[in-house]
């Protein structure tokens, strides 16, 4: 089965998954540069259920967040990566600034963001507590940042 979901597709797959009882966590980002911090933060998250799901920012959305120089890599490429991890069963993208209708879509189970959020900073964290879920936010591995990494690169070239 691709690994790649529209909106539509990803509603009537997470249906089918939760007729079989499997639980559905969710996570989104720009994932830009793919560093060992993603890495470990996607197979946390997928250890809290059965289902990972990914939605990546657009282009345009990561421009908007990281500004002009940003994405570095295309949704294409971003997506790819994503879905080469054995921890990431699907990745889907979202066009908005963030992914509240996506969210609102599919009504994951679990929820999960970095540990530079809040509870009341996740978008959708009212949607899956209303719905029963979860929302949890997972520790960065010390160290990782594809904002840090960019930096290195620019004064390696200095």
């Amino acid at each position: 089965m691709d690994k790649f979901l529209d909106t539509p597709a990803l509603e009537s797959l997470v249906d089918l998954m939760r007729t079989n009882k499997q639980s559905i966590v969710f996570t989104n980002g720009c994932f830009d540069l793919l560093h060992p911090g993603h890495i470990d933060y996607l197979q946390k998250a997928k250890t809290l259920g059965d289902v990972l799901i990914v939605a990546l920012n657009s282009d345009d959305s990561v421009r908007q967040i990281k500004g002009e120089s940003r994405p570095v890599n295309s949704l294409n490429d971003r997506m790819a990566m994503l879905a080469a991890l054995e921890c990431v069963d699907f990745v889907t993208s979202f066009q908005e600034d963030t992914p509240y209708n996506l969210i609102d879509a599919i009504k994951p189970d679990i929820l999960v963001k970095g540990g530079d959020y809040t509870k009341d900073e996740i978008v959708g964290a009212d949607i899956v507590e209303d719905n029963g879920g979860e929302v949890k936010i997972l520790d960065f591995l010390p160290g990782y940042s594809s904002s840090d990494l960019i930096k290195r690169i620019q004064k390696l070239n200095e």
